[in-house]
């Protein structure tokens, strides 16, 4: 199998054969991300992605996970993606799921009838870079859409059956809108009511416009317990049914997971009394973070 590198995934995805049908990002301006600014944005031809299908079935035929990449697999057009996934279900007889990354911006764009047949064709879980809830916050870092559309993107998504995977990032705000980005998301969250969140905390990129944005005194980052204080204000202002939550990610300083709302109590509490006597915790050190 080919690859064009840097090949990123989620962190679920650990032990899931990655098939490359995309190349880089169709958004790619994000002020936070580094993943795929050396890539100009395209679909694999057709014959190159089959000849990796054919590898990969050769040597990995009892696969039972595939994750699509690049970024945005969503941007293929829907009969070129249906298409793909009819023929990796009929090149790994296991085949139980297949996931992807998908941008707001390329759900918004697809039918509902789209999405509901890519779902039925067998892409099951989309995750979804949500970042934040606040108004200027996505302006601010450059997202492409606004909080109304990319709660409609998500709920787009969950209404045509899929897993829905989304992704918040503490610290966007800075110490200066700390709270309010974290009420924020927390309410656009409750009002989307994905499958799961996962909380990862900024680590700015070299060469990124937030980094060089931090770098000149406009955007402060947060300490450890200033990070921990935000994801507390977003687990007290959810409401959510039955939604996995995960703040194990390598940028995070202390790994939480529950489900909520059921959860909710216990998290907070665990996050005041961190908060309260730190010394009590091994906060993950900065050499230790990564993404």
């Amino acid at each position: 199998m080919r690859y064009e590198e840097p090949l990123f995934r989620p962190p679920s995805e650990a032990f899931s054969l990655i098939l490359q049908v995309t190349i880089g990002c169709s958004h790619n301006a994000c002020t936070f991300c580094g993943m795929y600014k050396g890539k100009k944005f395209r679909i694999r031809e057709w014959r190159e992605i089959e000849e990796d299908i054919a590898d990969a079935s050769k040597y990995a035929g009892d696969v039972r996970r595939i994750f699509l990449a690049d970024g945005n697999v969503l941007a293929m057009p829907a009969e070129q993606l249906i298409r793909l996934l009819k023929r990796l279900e009929s090149a790994f007889p296991r085949l139980q799921r297949v996931t992807a990354y998908a941008g707001p911006k390329d759900i918004l764009r697809k039918s509902p009838g789209e999405l509901l047949e890519i779902r039925k064709a067998g892409l099951k879980i989309l995750y979804l870079g949500v970042e934040s809830g606040n108004e200027n916050i996505l302006k601010e870092i450059n997202k492409g859409v606004t909080v109304a559309e990319m709660e409609e993107a998500g709920r787009k998504a969950l209404e045509a059956g899929f897993k829905l995977s989304v992704t918040v990032i503490t610290g966007l705000g800075g110490r200066e809108k700390s709270r309010e980005h974290a009420v924020d998301t927390a309410k656009l969250l409750s009002r989307m009511d994905p499958t799961y969140i996962g909380a990862l905390t900024l680590m700015p990129v070299p060469k990124t416009p937030i980094y060089d944005k931090i770098k000149q005194g406009g955007l402060s980052l947060l300490n450890p317990l200033e990070s921990l204080q935000e994801i507390k204000w977003m687990l007290e202002n959810m409401n959510l049914t039955g939604c996995v939550f995960r703040c194990n990610h390598a940028s995070n300083y202390l790994p939480l997971k529950g489900t909520l709302n059921k959860d909710r109590e216990r998290l907070t509490e665990l996050l005041d009394d961190v908060l309260s006597r730190p010394g009590k915790y091994n906060l993950k050190p900065e050499y230790m973070r990564g993404l």
